[in-house]
Order: structure tokens, then C-alpha cells, then sequence
């Protein structure tokens, strides 16, 4: 479910490449351009259909659930705990009753709390209070919801936090996937100071996936990271492998504020959603380096340096017509 996303997309093409017998729902609207070539079954709904859901998952061992709102900048915070939330317990309720292997639910590092040192998985609650807005809020009730499934209605559940995700076939592109784009392109001209983030190749994240398909242990979630990289790292990285001009001039965290405050603004003013908002500036810079050490010792799981998903990406989104 969410195959036609980024990271469902990548699930899709490695489960087939690996021989696995694939069926995939999507909506009637959904942009199949990553899915291209693929030999999948297509079932045609939506995750609101508790109907279509049960059509799509009958027969199945192993659910990857890759659908979710990745946009906090909305003004209208409702749509998303409707798709991240409630869609999400609609999915559950069927699954709870289908004879599943696994349910491998996609969730966020955005869930895991922030602080001083490493943080691992089982670091203590989320702390984030209002830092990540309704978007943060709507992943935190998401994941409890899913884990929730799995103590107190037996659901197979793993939760897969999940870092910002890179490489080809980002076709969207995802917020940060756009600034790659924009570096390897040679039109960033600006960095922010000390901005950073936990970071994965979109391959090795659904290898990942894919892995507690078959290992993970239910009720349980995993760190999917290769690591905390500045994002000025990242985007010099990506203007290198296309040869492009890097950013010149670093920006103090502050402007960001000041950015997302008129951002919000604009918004306001315009009844339009912007993406630079007080919320979609904060979440540039708040992040914790983390310990994904659970999923290699329990999944068996190795990701490869961030340096190829980077130099993937730069390629796809310099060489696409």
C-alpha cells in the first residue's frame, strides 16, 4: 500500500527483483511512472475502503504500509490525521482479521525523542512538544496506533522509523530530495548553518522494509538510518558529482524563524498552502544522531554509504526528461 510512492515504489521493485509474487493498490489517480515495467498484480482503491482493503490484502502473507501525508506545511492540519491517522486505523481494523505473516508499517525518526546524546529505540517518549506541528503529532498517534494493534489485537506489526530517504526515481520530488535537486542543478545559493539530518538511501530503506517482512519481531520498531550528515555535506556532495557550482553563503539558524514566519504570512493572506513555514523550517535542523544498531543486529540489515544514495540522486534529477 503506497506503492506509487517514493519509498513503496522501491519496496515494490526490489520485493519483484528478489521473485516475490507483488500485488499493489493504488488509487485511480495515483502516478504510476515508478512502477513502470514492473510485473504486479494492481488492485484499484482506496485505504478510506475498508472493502478494497480487505480485497487487496486477501491472500497475502507480508502488508507494506508506505501510504502517508508527508507535507507539514498544510494549512489544513485535518487531512493530515485523516490520511496518516485515521486511513491508517481503517487499514488496521481489516488487518487485524486477515491471517498476515507481518505488517511492516513505514513510520518516521520523527517519532523517536531528541536529546543530549545517541538515541536508540527505546530512548524514552517522544519530547518533541510543539517543534514538529500537527505533521509530527499525526506520526507519533500513527506509530502508538500501529503498536497499540500489535500488544492488544495480536496485528504481526513492526514500525520502521524511517530517516529522510534519498536517491533515484524521486520523481515528486520529497521536500528534502528537492534541495538535491536544486544542488546537483546548481541553483542552491544558500546553506543553512547547522542544519543536519538522519539520512538513508531509499534502497536500503526498503531493504529494510523488506527484512522485518521476514525478521522483525512484532510490537517492536527499528531505526532505518545510515547516519546524521549536515545538509550542507549533502548538497555540496550532490553539486560535486554533477560538477555544479555549490552554495556560497551560509545563513544562521534565526533567518530560518523569520523565513517561516512570513511564510505563514503568505499563507494566511493568500489562502494558499506554502511550504515554508515555521513548522517546515524547524524540522530542517531538529534531530538527534541515532542508533540504528537494532536493525543490523536483529534484521541483519547494512546500509550503504549515503554518498551513493546522494550520487544517484543528483544523477536522476539532472539526466530526467
Amino acid at each position: 500500500m503506497g506503492a506509487s510512492g517514493f519509498l513503496g515504489s522501491h519496496v515494490t521493485r526490489l520485493l519483484v527483483e528478489s521473485g516475490e509474487s507483488v500485488r499493489v493498490m493504488v488509487r485511480e489517480s495515483s502516478s504510476l511512472r515508478a512502477l513502470h515495467g514492473l510485473d504486479v498484480e494492481y488492485v484499484i482503491g482506496d485505504v478510506e475502503d475498508p472493502e478494497a482493503v480487505r480485497a487487496a490484502i486477501q491472500g497475502c502473507a507480508v502488508v507494506y504500509y508506505c501510504v502517508v501525508d508527508a507535507r507539514p506545511w498544510l494549512r489544513d492540519t485535518d487531512r493530515l490525521f485523516r490520511t496518516n491517522v485515521r486511513c491508517l486505523r481503517s487499514v488496521l481494523e481489516v488487518a487485524s482479521k486477515a491471517d498476515l505473516v507481518r505488517f511492516v508499517f513505514t513510520s518516521s525518526v520523527a517519532t523517536l525523542p531528541i536529546g543530549d546524546g545517541v538515541i536508540a529505540e527505546d530512548s524514552g517518549p517522544h519530547n518533541w512538544g510543539s517543534l514538529g506541528g500537527a505533521y509530527v503529532r499525526s506520526r507519533v498517534e500513527a506509530e502508538d496506533l500501529v503498536l497499540m494493534y500489535a500488544r492488544e489485537r495480536g496485528l504481526p506489526a513492526v514500525a520502521m522509523c524511517v530517516a529522510n530517504t534519498y536517491g533515484a526515481r524521486d520523481y515528486l520530488p520529497t521536500p528534502h530530495g528537492s534541495f538535491v535537486a536544486a544542488a546537483a542543478r546548481g541553483k542552491l545559493p544558500v546553506y543553512v548553518r547547522g542544519a543536519g539530518a538522519e539520512v538513508v538511501c531509499v534502497r536500503d530503506a526498503a531493504r529494510a522494509l523488506i527484512l522485518a517482512g521476514k525478521r522483525g519481531r512484532p510490537g517492536e520498531r527499528y531505526i532505518v538510518s545510515a547516519g546524521y550528515r549536515s545538509t550542507r555535506e549533502l548538497h555540496d556532495f550532490a553539486a560535486s558529482v554533477t560538477g555544479a557550482q555549490p552554495a556560497k553563503f551560509g545563513i544562521p539558524r534565526p533567518v530560518l524563524t523569520v523565513a517561516g514566519t512570513l511564510g505563514q504570512v503568505i499563507a494566511l493572506a493568500t489562502r494558499r498552502d506554502i511550504r515554508v513555514t515555521r513548522t517546515t523550517m524547524r524540522l530542517m535542523y531538529t534531530m538527534t544522531p541515532l542508533d540504528h544498531s537494532k536493525a543490523v543486529r536483529e534484521l541483519g540489515w547494512t546500509p550503504r554509504p549515503i554518498e551513493e544514495a546522494i550520487t544517484e540522486a543528483a544523477k536522476f534529477f539532472t539526466t530526467r526528461v
